[in-house]
């Protein structure tokens, strides 16, 4: 399955939601969700300007058509974050972040790896570890939100937890996929005691796509 039809079968996953919490779907509804899927292939193809664009103008229908709906995924994805945040014992200079819509790619340059909490309703996150600059021997990062596609990439000399759940989606590791519902991973590199520097990373999504890879 490419990128495309990827976010393609998420947005599938979403219609049914909607349908199965409102049988009586309107036509700002499918509206919105046609303009979500456009949104979503045009990020894909590298034309995020356009995309997000008909994110956001599909976003805002869908509010308009099933405000209550959407209000409690949001609310219970955002009660579970903060829960989660808690549970983590985060020290108070964690960078913390909640948007909307949200895109992260640290893969292209070095960056620097520091421990952070970030959900979002949609967002997309694309990381290169091998051109990490970690701030600290022990990095927490906690990725969360509603629908999210998230592509980490390892190095071999880098100690790495997964703790991964998606409701809805795909966890594809070093090519072994596992899709449908309540996908969950809890992963470790080898040689994670012994690293010298570790990371962890905590992530979540109501739907969700997720690929791992470690040379």
């Amino acid at each position: 399955m490419n990128k495309k039809e990827q976010w393609l079968a998420f947005a599938i996953i979403i219609i049914g939601i909607i349908m199965l919490l409102n049988q009586h779907i309107n036509l700002l509804t499918a509206a919105a969700l046609i303009l979500l899927t456009i949104g979503m292939v045009q990020v894909r193809k590298g034309d995020t300007h356009k995309g997000h664009r008909y994110l956001a103008i599909g976003g805002c229908l869908l509010l308009l058509g099933n405000l209550m709906i959407v209000f409690l995924i949001v609310l219970a994805s955002l009660a579970y974050f903060y829960s989660k945040n808690k549970k983590m014992h985060l020290h108070g200079d964690v960078m913390r972040k909640q948007n909307f819509l949200a895109r992260y790619y640290w893969d292209q340059v070095p960056w620097t790896l520091r421990s952070m909490s970030l959900w979002h309703a949609i967002g997309e996150v694309n990381a290169d570890l091998s051109l990490s600059l970690p701030e600290e021997k022990q990095t927490i990062v906690l990725l969360q939100g509603v629908m999210g596609n998230v592509r980490l990439t390892l190095p071999e000399d880098y100690g790495v937890e997964i703790e991964a759940s998606v409701m809805f989606g795909r966890i594809s590791l070093n090519g072994e996929k596992d899709s449908g519902m309540m996908n969950k991973l809890i992963w470790r590199t080898p040689g994670y005691e012994t690293s010298e520097h570790k990371a962890k990373f905590v992530i979540s999504y109501i739907v969700g796509d997720l690929s791992i890879r470690n040379p």
